[in-house]
């Protein structure tokens, strides 16, 4: 007996012909009603990570059925959502100390230390009109009402209302009225929204949260970090800000020779209370795959950090790989 020869000989592997990585699932296998959630935690100028984390997952295939997000990670989802993720990520990656002060309009008279219309204006400019029940997927922008605390997820309507509404930090910018309620931040009552994902339907969840490390240095060394990120950011923005605005950013990065000012007050205080909140809350709904890109040594303030942060958040993913891949299998 003699054996068969194949009809076409098979070529060698080659670093040009080796087949790219198969994506994780394709959504067109999943059963009937196998939702996948997308919590995209807040996190300030981190959630650049977020770029990153999105456009690895898109590369793998993953789609999720369900975007939530709270803060910068409404923002990202958002764009995410209308496709215009590009826009971002060019706007984020021409970010530099000089161009982030152009967009610092200092109130005194306001609901915060910035009236938030400048960089109202460059939201608008790169994201077309939208109405949230319009997208072809689920989106929710997860804020806070004012007057009741209440958690509000914004649905429908205006998409960048809401999410001028979702990342309304409380003190800093003026806070959004939307319906008849004035409306902040999301992160002082849900900083990563598994439990959106969860109510609207989602039978697995992948969160990606920006605060896991961000108190994991030793008490000595954050107290080192603290002080030397309230001076870089008062003096970093007053050499190039003209005479009012360089002595209005003294008086809100220091209140003295050795005292941080009311601005880095406020932004470690919101650090503390996200940490703090979003230990709390995924310790009674934790997601079935947590990402945790290590931002934790990049500032809050740190928006022209944005190519070392969309590394990490893409890092993060692939770290997170086998996992995700188990609870796509779970939903095939």
């Amino acid at each position: 007996m003699t054996e068969k020869t194949p009809d076409t000989a098979q070529p060698a592997q080659t670093p040009e012909n080796t087949p790219a990585p198969k994506p994780l699932t394709e959504p067109a296998r999943r059963k009937p009603g196998a939702t996948l959630g997308l919590a995209l935690g807040g996190g300030v100028a981190r959630g650049w990570a977020h770029i990153g984390a999105v456009r690895r997952l898109e590369e793998l295939g993953v789609r999720p059925d369900i975007i939530a997000g709270t803060s910068v990670g409404a923002l990202v989802g958002g764009f995410w959502r209308t496709g215009r993720l590009d826009a971002l990520e060019e706007w984020a990656l021409s970010l530099s100390p000089a161009r982030m002060l152009s967009y610092v309009d200092v109130v005194l008279n306001g609901s915060g230390l910035m009236g938030g219309k400048r960089l109202e204006r460059a939201l608008l400019q790169h994201l077309p009109p939208t109405n949230i029940e319009d997208m072809k997927d689920e989106f929710v922008a997860v804020t806070a009402e004012l007057a009741t605390g209440h958690e509000v997820w914004l649905r429908d309507g205006d998409l960048a209302d809401a999410l001028q509404a979702a990342y309304a930090l409380p003190g800093i910018f003026p806070p959004r009225a939307v319906n008849g309620r004035w409306l902040i931040d999301g992160a002082l009552v849900n900083p990563l929204p598994v439990s959106a994902c969860r109510a609207l339907g989602a039978r697995a969840v992948i969160a990606i949260g920006l605060h896991a490390d961000a108190f994991s240095l030793g008490v000595a060394e954050r107290k080192a970090r603290f002080n030397e990120d309230h001076m870089k950011e008062g003096s970093a923005s007053a050499k190039t800000a003209p005479g009012a605005d360089k002595r209005m950013l003294r008086r809100l990065f220091h209140a003295g020779a050795n005292a941080p000012g009311v601005g880095t007050v406020m932004v470690a205080s919101f650090n503390i209370l996200m940490d703090r909140i979003t230990r709390s809350r995924l310790a009674g709904d934790p997601p079935d795959v947590l990402v945790t890109p290590h931002v934790g040594h990049i500032g809050l303030l740190d928006f022209d950090k944005a190519e070392e942060l969309i590394a990490l958040g893409r890092k993060a993913i692939d770290e997170m790989r086998p996992q995700i891949e188990s609870a796509l299998e779970y939903l095939g």
